[in-house]
């Protein structure tokens, strides 16, 4: 039934912007799985669920990858902390960070699994994303800024 439970949550948090813990067992509920705001609370946990902003200010729960291997909440407080700012060139994603903090926010970014980016190099300061086209490039630098709100 957990597993089932799962699935449910990823689908409704790819469908509907979900907030709060109550909206998502509301919807659980409506959807046939009789559940609990604690159980909802632990199954955020276990799968690693986190926040951005949402489109017209609020907040919802998003997956960090759809692969299944989440950015752990070290790599995830890494990125946040180290980085300064995101822009790009072309298809080049460049990203820079606190002063020593690059390799960091390289590897957290690494650990995203962005299936968009070809490579990454680091330096002290600055990382270059080689990203596949202009589009996946754009799509990307949304995404990291939502992670920085």
């Amino acid at each position: 039934m957990k597993e089932k439970r799962h699935a449910k949550i990823l689908e409704l948090i790819r469908t509907v912007d979900v907030g709060t813990q109550e909206e998502l067992c509301e919807l659980l509920n409506r959807e046939g799985f009789p559940t609990t705001q604690a159980t909802v609370s632990r199954d955020i946990k276990e799968l690693k669920l986190t926040k951005v902003s949402a489109q017209g200010g609020g907040k919802k729960y998003i997956l960090l990858s759809d692969t299944g291997e989440e950015m752990n909440e070290k790599y995830n407080r890494v990125f946040i902390d180290g980085v300064v700012s995101i822009d790009m060139a072309q298809n080049i994603l460049v990203i820079r960070t606190v002063s020593g903090m690059a390799m960091a926010v390289a590897a957290a970014i690494d650990s995203m699994n962005c299936h968009e980016i070809v490579g990454s190099i680091a330096g002290d300061d600055t990382i270059m994303c080689a990203v596949r086209t202009v589009e996946d490039t754009v799509s990307l630098m949304r995404q990291f800024r939502k992670l920085l709100v």
